[in-house]
């Protein structure tokens, strides 16, 4: 074949090629867009379901501080609080004796039988000023405009999509609210996540990091997060 013969085949081929370039675009575009923007979904730990009796154990609030805890989230009487991932109610109870007859105390959790332990306990000890929320996974349901202070107590981890959560907690938030969480150092797999990605999920999702301290337990392992909604 001459270059004259090799010209014309060449010529031939060209809206064939640009007809296949076009065609293939779009998935082009996916791949890149794909490569270009992570999932932010992470590792999350599976909820906890077992004894809930063992977050009971004697000496934790000296070990956690939860009295300095409640201090620095603003929990006093008349306050309206948040305990997301209640769990057996151990965080429950103290802050509603804290917040005296005049505040509330909203215990949130997706375990039915979570929630019906706390009933259970609220009527034992005498704590009318508890209320349960069997939540929704990503949404705790709390009431709007009625929350001074959350607390997430080491439950952030299990947390499958943490941005949705934490948007749909901001309609609940008074102004000025505080939002508290206390977790452990890991992977997302392993009962513990990142603090860094705790600080970059929260700012996502409309928080702005307001303190950051590691007085919870002495083994330098846990931290204790305050955030406050971004102001608009």
């Amino acid at each position: 074949m001459n270059w004259k013969s090799r010209s014309r085949t060449l010529t031939s081929l060209g809206p064939i090629s640009v007809l296949l370039a076009v065609l293939c675009l779009p998935g082009l575009v996916r791949a890149q867009s794909g490569s270009a923007a992570p999932s932010t979904q992470r590792k999350t730990s599976t909820p906890y379901s077992g004894d809930l009796t063992i977050f009971d154990a004697p000496g934790r609030d000296e070990r956690l501080q939860i009295n300095r805890v409640m201090d620095m989230l603003g929990i006093a009487p008349g306050k309206h609080v948040a305990d997301i991932g209640a769990g057996s109610g151990w965080f429950t109870v103290r802050a509603a004796r804290r917040v005296t007859g005049s505040g509330t105390v909203y215990a949130v959790d997706i375990n039915p039988e979570a929630v019906q332990y706390i009933d259970q306990r609220a009527k034992k000890e005498q704590l009318q000023n508890i209320k349960t929320i069997l939540s929704k996974p990503d949404d705790p349901q709390l009431p709007a405009e009625s929350i001074d202070a959350v607390l997430l107590l080491k439950t952030y981890h299990e947390v499958a999509h943490p941005l949705v959560l934490l948007r749909n907690l901001r309609p609940s938030l008074k102004p000025g609210a505080k939002i508290g969480i206390i977790d452990r150092h890991g992977n997302g797999a392993n009962h513990g996540v990142s603090k860094d990605v705790v600080v970059r999920e929260a700012a996502q999702a409309g928080y702005e990091l307001r303190d950051s301290q590691d007085f919870v337990k002495a083994d330098g392992v846990d931290y204790f997060l305050i955030f406050t909604l971004k102001p608009d």
